[in-house]
């Protein structure tokens, strides 16, 4: 019977995998011909996926109040005036200050590619007995570093812009977040009602253990990026690098992404630093190794610990597909979805077992 059951779950997980590589493949293809369509309902859906994730991070603050005999109202109103008020006082400090630097990296952009190149002509004269193919590759290689960069950036300052101003303008996210909070219990209720009422308690099992392998990670990941963000504000305070602020939000978001984030995050910080100077350079690599350093060993097993329990191999893998279909956002939400998926297919089994 037990071996049964294990042929059973092997081959629900094998076609699982084969559906999900072939509606990936499908998205793949078809997304140059829907891609006004995908981007209208990521427009219309992105302010409930907000608030729902931003409701999902504050209700266990919300139920550790309600333990202590706090009223849930009074306990919403609480949670929700600290968070939203922070969040517009941070905002109203920080986000003039990250576009006026991201205005000015674009300015400087030509200025800062004169210095590469100066740098680089020095390396020539010191590698002239090289063969002329060998130049000719470094030149192409730096042309396209150049292209890259400028697109980079201006893909970040547009796309920063866009994402803050519809953040402000559309105020529909704080009352979103409000009444998920406050009617979760209700919302429950009414989910269920979509699902088979012999399905509830194995889909109630599943979602719990979504929720422990998940939540735990994202509000440790969260809180973790954010210290590594002011770690390397201070740090970079310290050192007079250009643009520290601008640099220390992308450290800190690209923190988030396990294995390549701290490189894809100190590439810019590193080339910045050495328009000052190659020792600047140098102590800006060195103080992002102790960052992560401090973070690898203290901030995460401390905070964190081991809530996404995937293995490396997987783990690189989702980061690959995520970043080839979705670009750094891919690569950001590679591992939560991930997790997600581990859970239910690992649940699929119980799910569709026609047993009691």
């Amino acid at each position: 019977m037990l071996e049964r059951w294990n042929g059973k779950k092997l081959l629900y997980i094998l076609l699982l995998g084969i559906l999900v590589l072939v509606f990936l493949f499908l998205l793949w293809i078809t997304y140059p011909y829907f891609k006004e369509v995908f981007s209208f309902l990521w427009q219309l859906f992105l302010p409930f996926i907000i608030a729902g994730f931003i409701a999902y991070l504050l209700y266990p603050i919300i139920n550790f109040l309600d333990r202590q005999q706090i009223h849930k109202g009074l306990a919403v109103l609480i949670i929700y005036i600290l968070f939203f008020g922070g969040a517009a006082i941070l905002l109203y400090r920080v986000y003039p200050l990250v576009i006026q630097q991201m205005n000015d990296l674009i300015e400087n952009i030509p200025q800062f590619v004169n210095m590469y190149e100066s740098s680089i002509n020095y390396i020539y004269s010191y590698t002239s007995f090289l063969p002329e193919t060998f130049h000719d590759r470094i030149d192409e290689l730096i042309i396209r570093l150049e292209d890259t960069l400028d697109q980079l950036v201006s893909r970040l300052v547009n796309g920063f812009t866009h994402f803050f101003d519809m953040i402000l303008i559309v105020t529909v996210i704080p009352v979103l977040v409000f009444y998920y909070i406050k009617d979760y219990q209700g919302m429950k209720h009414l989910i269920k009602r979509f699902i088979p009422v012999r399905l509830h308690t194995r889909v109630k099992r599943m979602v719990l253990a979504i929720d422990k392998s998940l939540g735990g990670y994202l509000r440790g990941l969260f809180f973790v990026s954010s210290i590594v963000a002011l770690m390397t504000l201070l740090a970079f305070k310290f050192l007079q690098v250009p643009y520290a602020l601008l640099l220390a939000i992308l450290i800190g978001l690209t923190n988030i992404i396990p294995y390549f984030g701290p490189i894809i995050g100190a590439v810019p910080a590193v080339m910045i630093a050495y328009t000052i100077s190659p020792l600047h350079a140098l102590y800006v690599v060195i103080v992002l190794f102790i960052v992560q350093i401090i973070e690898g060993n203290f901030l995460s097993p401390f905070i964190m610990g081991k809530n996404i329990r995937i293995h490396p191999v997987m783990i690189i893998f989702a980061l690959l597909l995520g970043g080839q279909l979705f670009g750094i956002i891919g690569m950001i939400i590679a591992v939560p979805v991930a997790a997600i998926l581990k859970v239910i297919v690992k649940h699929l089994p119980y799910l569709l077992s026609t047993d009691n």
